[in-house]
């Protein structure tokens, strides 16, 4: 069965109080946002989510392999899969916004695979290699450490923490196919696209020398609202964020049309990260109907159903449903909510 995620941001008792709604809806998990300059501590909202919480799976969504080393990375998480006795997943990817308010932009591929190797050898309870750049040979101590390990970390007591990858491009797709428990694509929620991004997948997979099935996952941007115009607008800030990752660099990667393309590029031109995954940005004003329409899924809930269905045919055992942005009409955002909740949830069952 598909799993249906939802997302938070915000002060940590917001993300909580998230969570504990999340849960009573029938949500499967919830993932909040790790962006230091942006929200606060997703750690902390997540053990405090835990305690409030019994059955919903947490996550971030997602960290990055800059703002913390991989031993911070894999303790902060195996700290909230101890609290929430096994339901933290780890999701993480190259870095966005806490990069860029960092005067920095998203890691290199080989540094972020090398993260995503030394971070699972830390959730799997192994000595990881001290890292090249280590001097503690200089404090001449008469013992010390000859490799990094968290100690504290009990193997076998609770299932071992998912590293769940948001993947766009086919350099980042392939990095996570070799090291990650699961790839959640990036993409949007076109079938082509996604069915790509699978197939980039089970290809560098095979290549390594794995079997090429993998758990796959998408975000997805959804608005129910029997106006697909009025459910855009809704939408659009996040829309805007994550056609963004797919011309992360200026040129769109994977399948595209020419429409997708133009508005991909678009969006990159115009970014304002000041104003990042906001409804009214500019960024948000370069999409068009006929985009969002295959980018994104707005609509009557049937509509979207028979879409979301659509795109859990493919292979996709995880839906992480992006809704309503920042700074849109609460009101409104809140019945569609409401309506997906109602209307569609139930039918993904």
């Amino acid at each position: 069965m598909v799993e249906i995620w939802t997302n938070s941001a915000g002060m940590p008792s917001a993300v909580a109080r998230r969570a504990e709604r999340a849960e009573a809806s029938g949500y499967d998990g919830v993932t909040t946002v790790d962006s230091q300059n942006l929200s606060g501590d997703c750690y902390v909202a997540l053990a405090l989510a835990a305690t409030g919480t019994g059955r919903i799976k947490l996550g971030t969504g997602v960290t990055n392999p800059f703002t913390r080393h991989p031993a911070v990375t894999a303790c902060a998480i195996a700290t909230v899969h101890a609290v929430s006795q096994g339901r933290a997943v780890l999701g993480i990817g190259r870095g966005d916004s806490a990069l860029a308010h960092l005067g920095f932009s998203p890691s290199p591929v080989k540094q972020f695979e090398d993260y995503l190797w030394r971070l699972q050898g830390y959730l799997n309870g192994e000595e990881v290699p001290f890292e090249a750049s280590g001097n503690v040979d200089a404090l001449r101590l008469a013992n010390q450490p000859t490799a990094s390990r968290i100690e504290w970390l009990r193997p076998g007591r609770y299932p071992k923490i998912p590293v769940d990858v948001a993947a766009t491009g086919p350099k980042v797709i392939a990095a996570a196919a070799r090291h990650a428990d699961r790839i959640t694509f990036a993409v949007g929620a076109d079938p082509a696209r996604i069915a790509w991004g699978i197939e980039t997948a089970r290809a560098a997979r095979v290549k390594a020398g794995l079997d090429p099935e993998i758990p796959f996952g998408a975000y997805v941007n959804v608005v129910v609202h029997d106006d697909p115009e009025v459910g855009r607008r809704l939408g659009e800030g996040g829309v805007s964020l994550f056609a963004r990752f797919s011309a992360m660099h200026g040129s769109a990667v994977g399948p595209t049309t020419e429409e997708e393309k133009r508005v991909m590029e678009g969006i990159h031109d115009a970014y304002d990260t000041t104003r990042h995954s906001r409804a009214g940005s500019p960024q948000a004003a370069v999409i068009t109907s006929e985009f969002a329409s295959e980018f994104g899924i707005f609509g009557p809930p049937a509509y979207c159903l028979e879409r979301l269905k659509g795109l859990v045919s493919l292979g996709l055992e995880k839906l992480v449903v992006v809704g309503s942005s920042a700074g849109a009409n609460p009101d409104e955002a809140a019945r569609a909510e409401q309506r997906f909740v109602e209307e569609v949830l139930p039918g993904l069952r």
